[in-house]
């Protein structure tokens, strides 16, 4: 049985299957990228773990949920148990990770704390899926293959539930291809931060596609 806070994650990107991922160190800029996807319709936001304040604006934007209650805001690039009990303990609602790691996992396991570890072959998302995960996340995509290799993995195993990151273009049509593979979600990095002041709108238009 699903911990609700797996449930919860799941059930919203059924839905709205758009997570964008991004760092910023300036928490100004950062709250601003988050209004302007939580605007566009987008309810599960990745902040990525790569810079030394990343933990401390992570906290700020958590305090946005007061604002924005049915907004997921987890963490990605996480690759040790340290950095996940941190992150965990500063209240994140998911755990992403560019690699699998069980030790990771385990944390996130332990706190029922969804995690969607990062997975580059069928062996590692499938040991992933057994190990508890919540999803898999394809990665990087573009250099695994794109959406040939997603139909080729889930030809043999249709029950992961697979979000690719790495790459992905933020099209209309892009993002067809991707849900005509069969992803559960799509990750989308710098392409879709590009124009800062389209994002709003390229959110509404990728969740509409």
């Amino acid at each position: 049985m699903k911990n609700t806070k797996e449930k919860k994650l799941l059930d919203i990107l059924e839905q709205k299957p758009i997570m964008p991922l991004f760092y910023e160190d300036d928490i100004q800029e950062a709250k601003h990228l988050v209004e302007e996807c939580y605007e566009g319709g987008v309810r599960v936001i990745e902040f990525v773990n790569r810079g030394p304040n990343a933990l401390s604006v992570f906290k700020e934007l958590l305090k946005m949920k007061d604002t924005y209650p049915d907004l997921l805001l987890g963490v990605g690039t996480i690759k040790t148990k340290k950095q996940a009990k941190q992150f965990v303990k500063a209240g994140t609602d998911f755990v992403v990770t560019p690699f699998l790691s069980k030790k990771v996992g385990k944390v996130c396991i332990k706190n029922n704390v969804p995690w969607i570890p990062g997975c580059s072959t069928l062996t590692e998302m499938y040991t992933a899926h057994t190990f508890g995960a919540s999803m898999v996340k394809a990665f990087p995509v573009s250099t695994l293959g794109g959406t040939k290799f997603i139909k080729n993995v889930l030809a043999p195993c249709p029950e992961l539930k697979i979000m690719p990151s790495g790459g992905i273009q933020s099209t209309p049509e892009e993002i067809n291809a991707y849900k005509d593979a069969g992803v559960y979600a799509i990750g989308l990095g710098s392409s879709l931060f590009k124009d800062k002041k389209n994002i709003q709108n390229l959110c509404k238009q990728l969740l509409m596609a």
